[in-house]
């Protein structure tokens, strides 16, 4: 039962205003943790948005959705990591 594998896909949100190479070393940090953890299916860069509300002031956003099978115990390091580096707004984890 250890072995059981679940489908998640994860949308996290980068504060725009942060210098480019900020925007992709944070997004290079979450490919990895979640390659070198989980099977990658598919990672899109939906690149900097309109928010729909403003969050800590600011309205625009650099989303990044991927899709990805791991153990269900990954998820809660997935998200304590996403709470604890700077620049992420907004973060979900969905179970497929």
């Amino acid at each position: 039962m250890d072995n059981v594998k679940n489908k998640y896909e994860t949308i996290f949100v980068i504060d725009a205003s942060l210098a480019e190479d900020q925007i992709n070393a944070i997004t290079e940090k979450f490919k990895t943790l979640i390659a070198d953890n989980a099977s990658t299916e598919s990672v899109d860069v939906w690149g900097k948005r309109r928010l729909a509300y403003p969050i800590n002031y600011k309205t625009e956003g650099y989303y990044v959705l991927i899709n990805f099978e791991s153990q269900a115990e990954f998820i809660a390091e997935l998200e304590r990591v996403y709470n604890i580096t700077d620049g992420i707004l907004r973060n979900i984890v969905i179970k497929k």
